[in-house]
C-alpha cells in the first residue's frame, strides 16, 4: 500500500503542475489561439512493477476533411523507460467524404525489457526476464453501408521476438514455447458506431466484430485465426457526467502460445498472463467538475480460459483465472471544442499488479 501511495503522490505532482500552468495561462489570455491550433502535444507517462517508469510524448496534427467528418489526426509518439526500454511510432486516424470512409494506419517499433513471472506448478511461479523486440504495421479501412453501420478490411504485419536475458529465463521461454512470432494476417470487420463524439463520447454505442487470419502464405510462421468483439455504450447523466460500459473478447483457433489472448485491463501488463481466450467487462464513471476538469473511477474484471501455457484446459469457474481491477483518475480537456482530454489513472489488480498511466484520450 505504501508503494501505491508513493506512486499516487508523485502522479498528482507530475500531472497537476503542468496542467495547472496551462490552466493559468488560459485564464491570463482567454483569447489565445492555442485551443484552436491544429497542433496537439501531450506527455505520456506510465509506471508499473514490470516496465518500471516510462516517460514520453505524443505530437499530432489535426485536420477536418469536411464539415460532416470527425476530426482526423496524424502524429508520432515515443517513450523511454527506466528499464532501458523504448517504443516509437507514427499513426494516422482519418475520417473523410462526410464520414463515409474511415482509414487508420499505425506503425510501431520497440525494444522492451520485462520482468515477468510464470506459473510452473500449481501455486508456484518463477521469475522470467525477457527482452521483447517489436515491429508492427497495421492498416484498417471501413466504408459506411447503412445508417451507422460500417464494413471493412484490415491488414497487420508483426515481427515480435522474445529473448531471455539469462539462462534460466531462456529455459522457461523454451518450456512454454514463448519466443515470439512473425505474423502477417488479413481480416474483415463489421462496425456499428452511433457515438456522439469519437474522442470522448457521452451517448451512443459502438460495436465491432472483426478477425485476423494469419497464414504461412502471407509470411506468418504459424497459421491460426483470432476473432475479436468490442462493445461499448455511453450513458449521460447529471451535468455532463458519463457512465461508460465496455465488454471485450478475443478468441483464438490453433494459435501458438505466443499469440494467446492476454488481459487488457489497466493495472495488468499485457502478455504476462496468457490463455487461448479472454473476455473482460469494464465500467468507467467520468465525473465532470467543469468544462475543463473531471474525475474518474473505474472497475473491471477479466477472465482467461481455454488452454493455458501449460496446456491445461481452464475456465472462468476457477477464481485463479479471474483478474479484477479498480482505480481512480482525473481528466483535463486540452481541446475542449473537440472533447480531447489528457487522462491520468491509478489502477490496482490482484497480487502485486498495479499501474499509473498518463495518456491522451479516454481508454474507450
Amino acid at each position: 500500500m505504501k508503494t501505491y501511495m508513493k506512486i499516487l503522490l508523485a502522479s498528482l505532482i507530475i500531472v497537476t503542475y503542468p496542467i495547472a500552468v496551462m490552466a493559468e495561462d488560459d485564464i491570463k489570455d482567454s483569447t489565445a489561439d492555442e485551443s484552436s491550433s491544429p497542433w496537439l502535444a501531450t506527455p505520456l507517462i506510465s509506471s508499473d512493477p514490470k516496465l518500471k517508469t516510462s516517460i514520453g510524448a505524443m505530437l499530432a496534427y489535426m485536420h477536418n476533411f469536411d464539415d460532416e467528418s470527425p476530426v482526423s489526426m496524424f502524429g508520432l509518439m515515443g517513450n523511454y523507460s527506466s528499464s532501458d526500454s523504448y517504443t516509437a511510432g507514427v499513426f494516422g486516424n482519418t475520417y473523410f467524404n462526410e464520414d463515409q470512409q474511415r482509414l487508420m494506419i499505425v506503425s510501431v517499433v520497440g525494444n522492451i525489457n520485462n520482468d515477468y513471472s510464470y506459473p510452473i506448478d500449481s501455486g508456484q511461479e518463477v521469475a522470467v526476464k525477457t527482452t521483447d523486440k517489436i515491429h508492427m504495421t497495421f492498416l484498417r479501412f471501413s466504408q459506411r453501408v447503412l445508417g451507422d453501420w460500417f464494413i471493412g478490411a484490415q491488414i497487420v504485419d508483426s515481427n515480435y521476438n522474445i529473448d531471455g536475458r539469462d539462462e534460466i529465463s531462456e529455459s522457461i521461454l523454451d518450456y512454454f514455447n514463448l519466443h515470439g512470432f512473425n505474423s502477417s494476417g488479413i481480416g474483415l470487420l463489421a462496425n456499428y458506431d452511433s457515438r456522439d463524439n469519437q474522442q470522448s463520447a457521452s451517448s451512443g454505442r459502438r460495436f465491432m466484430l472483426h478477425n485476423f487470419s494469419f497464414r504461412e502464405a502471407f509470411g506468418a510462421i504459424d497459421s491460426f485465426d483470432a476473432y475479436m468483439l468490442d462493445y461499448s455504450e455511453y450513458f449521460s447523466h447529471g451535468r455532463g457526467h458519463v457512465a461508460a460500459v465496455r465488454v471485450k473478447g478475443r478468441w483464438t483457433v490453433d494459435a501458438p502460445s505466443s499469440s494467446y489472448s492476454s488481459i487488457e485491463l489497466r493495472g495488468y501488463i499485457r502478455g504476462q498472463y496468457l490463455a487461448e481466450h479472454a473476455t473482460l467487462i469494464e465500467i468507467d464513471e467520468r465525473y465532470a467538475i467543469n468544462d475543463t476538469w473531471g474525475l474518474t473511477a473505474f472497475t473491471g474484471m477479466a477472465c482467461l480460459y481455454g488452454k493455458d501455457l501449460q496446456g491445461n484446459n481452464t475456465s472462468c469457474g476457477n477464481t485463479d483465472n479471474i483478474y479484477p481491477a479498480l482505480g481512480v483518475g482525473a481528466t483535463y480537456a486540452i481541446k475542449p471544442e473537440e472533447k480531447m482530454v489528457v487522462r491520468s489513472d491509478l489502477a490496482v489488480g490482484k497480487g502485486n499488479n498495479y499501474g499509473f498511466y498518463l495518456n491522451f484520450g479516454q481508454p474507450f
